[in-house]
C-alpha cells in the first residue's frame, strides 16, 4: 500500500509586521481541520535568540508556554486556540537553535571537517526540524516569522523554497499575506506595496499560491484583478481580509472567500465540506451576548496587549462559554498609587486580574489593587506574582505581620520560618495560604519541618505568645486544604 504523503502549507508576510500571520495560519488550519484533516502548525523564528523566554514583552509579546515546558512564541496560543493540537517543543525553532544545532554538529566532527554553509547546512537543519513535525498528520503548516526582505529570515526562505523542489509542487503550497493600504487622499486602495512584496518573494524563487490581502476595506472585483494579473495568481486565489470585530470570525470569512478549496485544490487534496457549527455559534455568542461584564487587568505590560494575550483571550472564552461580553480593561499597576486611584480606576469593574511578572517595578500598585478587591468584595484572580501579591496584602493589613525589624514592607525579602504579629490571627488565615495544603507536623514542637519539601511558618500572636503553625507541602498539586480551621498552641 502506498504511504500516504504529508503535504506542506507555508506562510509569509510581506510589507509591514504584526499583519497577522499566526492568526491567519491558524484560521486557515481550523478550516482544514473542520474538513476533517488532521493538521500540525509550526512557527518559525528568524531572531539569534534561543528562545522567547528572556525577551523583553513590549518587543515580544507573551511568552508562550507548552505542555513540555518550552517557552514559545505567542503564535503557538493561537495555533492551540484555533484548532486541537497540543504544541510542544518541535512547534516553534529560532535562528538561534538552528545555528547553534549547526555549530555543535561541526564542533563534535559530524560533518567530517568540510566548509560548513548557510547551504546546505543551516536549511537542511531547518527542513529536518519542520519534517520532524510531520509525524501522524496530513497537513505541516508553517509560519515563517518577520517580512520578506529582511536579512535574517532569508536562510528560512530558501529552506521553504527547497521544499518544493524536494516534495513536489504537487505536495507543497505557498501563502504569501501582504497589506493593500487605503489612501484617504486619494480615496482607493493601493497595490503597489502587495506587488513589490511579491515580487521580492519571487526574485528568491518562491511564487505564492495564494495571496491574502489585508485591507480597512473589502477588495473590488478589479482590484483582485489587477493583484492576480501583477503578481502571476488565479484572481480567485487572491482573498480579501478585512479588519473584523474580533479574530474568531476569521476561518467562517476565509471560508466564504473560498480560501480552502483553493489551498486543497493546489495540493491535490479531497476533503469533505466542512463543519463550522461550532465557529457560528462561537460568532453568534459574541456578536449577541446576553450579558456584560469588565474585567481589570492590573500589570506593568499592559500598553503592549500581547504582553498578556492568552490571559485576555481565556477571558474572552468564558464570555463565549456564558454568553457575556467581556471588556477588558488594562491598568498600568504603577499607576495606581493610592486607594482612592484605585477607587476611580475599579468603580465598575466585575474583577480584577493580576498576572504573573517579574521585578519590583508595580509591586505596590499591584498591592493596592488586591486591597481593593479585598475590601470592596470584587472577585480577584491573582495568577503566579498575581496570587503572591494577595497574600502579601493579607499578611500586611488584616493579619497585621511584622517582622522582627518591623512592619513587613517586602514579604517576599522575609528568609525565617518565624515573623510576629501584633494582633489575633483570625481563623481563617488559611486562606492566604491555600495553595499549601495544613498539614500538622513535628514543626508543632520544633518548629523545622522534617523535609527540605515542607514549609513552615508561625504567627507569634499578642501577649498570650500564642504560636500558629502552617505546614505545607510544595510538591502537592492540590489547593485544598487539609481543614478549614488552623491549630494553635500556647508557648
Amino acid at each position: 500500500m502506498k504511504k500516504k504523503h504529508v503535504k506542506f502549507i507555508f506562510v509569509t508576510g510581506g510589507v509591514v509586521s504584526s499583519l497577522g500571520k499566526g492568526v491567519a495560519a491558524a484560521s486557515l488550519g481550523a478550516i482544514l481541520e473542520a474538513r476533517g484533516l488532521r493538521v500540525a502548525i509550526l512557527k518559525l523564528d528568524p531572531y539569534i535568540n534561543v528562545d522567547p523566554g528572556t525577551m523583553n514583552p513590549f518587543q515580544h509579546g507573551e511568552v508562550f508556554v507548552t505542555d513540555d515546558g518550552s517557552e514559545t512564541d505567542l503564535d503557538l496560543g493561537h495555533y492551540e486556540r484555533f484548532i486541537s493540537t497540543r504544541t510542544s517543543k518541535r512547534n516553534n525553532f529560532t535562528a538561534g537553535q538552528v545555528y547553534d544545532s549547526v555549530i555543535t554538529k561541526e564542533r563534535k566532527g559530524e560533518f567530517l571537517g568540510g566548509t560548513v554553509q548557510v547551504i546546505p547546512h543551516i536549511t537542511d537543519e531547518i527542513k529536518s526540524r519542520i519534517r520532524a513535525a510531520a509525524e501522524g498528520v496530513d497537513i505541516v503548516m508553517v509560519e515563517v516569522g518577520g517580512t520578506v526582505g529582511d536579512i535574517e529570515s532569508l536562510p528560512f526562505l530558501e529552506a521553504i523554497r527547497q521544499f518544493r523542489y524536494d516534495e513536489g509542487p504537487e505536495n507543497t503550497a505557498y501563502i504569501h499575506l501582504t497589506l493593500v493600504p487605503y489612501l484617504e487622499g486619494a480615496g482607493e486602495l493601493k497595490t503597489k506595496p502587495t506587488q513589490h512584496s511579491v515580487k521580492e518573494l519571487r526574485e528568491i524563487g518562491i511564487q505564492p499560491d495564494v495571496i491574502i490581502c489585508r485591507s480597512e476595506q473589502p477588495l473590488s472585483k478589479s482590484i483582485k484583478a489587477k493583484i492576480a494579473l501583477f503578481c502571476n495568481v488565479k484572481e480567485e486565489a487572491v482573498i480579501s481580509a478585512i479588519t473584523v470585530s474580533h479574530v474568531y470570525a476569521i476561518p467562517l470569512h476565509f471560508h466564504e472567500e473560498g480560501m480552502d478549496d483553493i489551498i486543497l485544490e493546489t495540493l491535490g487534496v479531497w476533503a469533505a465540506e466542512p463543519d463550522l457549527k461550532a465557529w457560528k455559534s462561537i460568532n453568534r455568542a459574541l456578536v449577541s451576548p446576553k450579558k456584560k461584564t469588565r474585567i481589570a487587568i492590573v500589570g506593568k505590560y499592559v500598553h503592549l496587549k500581547d504582553s498578556y494575550k492568552s490571559l485576555n483571550e481565556a477571558l474572552v472564552h468564558g464570555g463565549i462559554a456564558n454568553k457575556t461580553k467581556v471588556e477588558l480593561i488594562f491598568v498600568d499597576s504603577e499607576e495606581l498609587t493610592s486607594p482612592d486611584e484605585c477607587a476611580k480606576r475599579f468603580a465598575d469593574v466585575g474583577g480584577i486580574l493580576v498576572p504573573g511578572g517579574f521585578g519590583m517595578r508595580g509591586i505596590e500598585g499591584k498591592i493596592l489593587a488586591a486591597r481593593y478587591a479585598r475590601e470592596n468584595r470584587v472577585p480577584y484572580f491573582g495568577i503566579c506574582l498575581g496570587l503572591q501579591i494577595a497574600t502579601i496584602e493579607f499578611a500586611r493589613h488584616p493579619a497585621c505581620i511584622t517582622t522582627r525589624s518591623g512592619p513587613v514592607d517586602r514579604l517576599p525579602r522575609v528568609k525565617s520560618a518565624i515573623v510576629e504579629a501584633s494582633c489575633p490571627v483570625p481563623r481563617w488565615l488559611s486562606c492566604a495560604v491555600y495553595m499549601r495544603r495544613l498539614r500538622m507536623s513535628r514543626a508543632l514542637t520544633s518548629h523545622q519541618t522534617t523535609s527540605p519539601s515542607k514549609r513552615v511558618s508561625s504567627l507569634i500572636c499578642g501577649s498570650s505568645r500564642r504560636t500558629l503553625v502552617l505546614a505545607g507541602t510544595m510538591n502537592s498539586r492540590r489547593c485544598v486544604p487539609k481543614s478549614d480551621s488552623v491549630s494553635c498552641r500556647n508557648t
